[in-house]
């Protein structure tokens, strides 16, 4: 299950740096699934080819925002999702849209870190 960031966010700034797959992005940032992983070129994402480096819009305007496709929970990583764990604000929960096997988040992991 991916995590999100709810609107109750203070914008602090503790979890970006925490993300070791760069999935987490300022409010009106753009962002690119190449983003602190391994991804180039062209990739498949839900059936869909894109480029790795093409920028995506911002997902939020306000505060802070976690992109699903590229949240594993920290599996492969850390044994707990380090957003949440460092959030001051608890704005940082599991998205019940998104939810993924733990099979599947390594998978994920391993797929965007080549080296990992």
């Amino acid at each position: 299950m991916a995590f999100k960031i709810i609107e109750d966010c203070i914008n602090c700034d503790a979890c970006l740096p925490e993300c070791p797959n760069g999935a987490i992005y300022a409010g009106g940032s753009e962002w690119r699934y190449s983003d602190g992983t391994d991804l180039q070129g062209m990739i498949e994402v839900q059936s869909i080819s894109v480029d790795a480096d093409a920028p995506q819009a911002a997902k939020a305007d306000d505060f802070y925002f976690i992109v699903a496709d590229k949240c594993t929970e920290c599996v492969g990583f850390f044994d707990e999702p380090r957003c949440a764990s460092v959030c001051p604000v608890d704005c940082c929960i599991a998205d019940p849209d998104f939810v993924e096997a733990p099979e599947a988040l390594l998978v994920k992991q391993q797929t965007m870190h080549l080296s990992a």
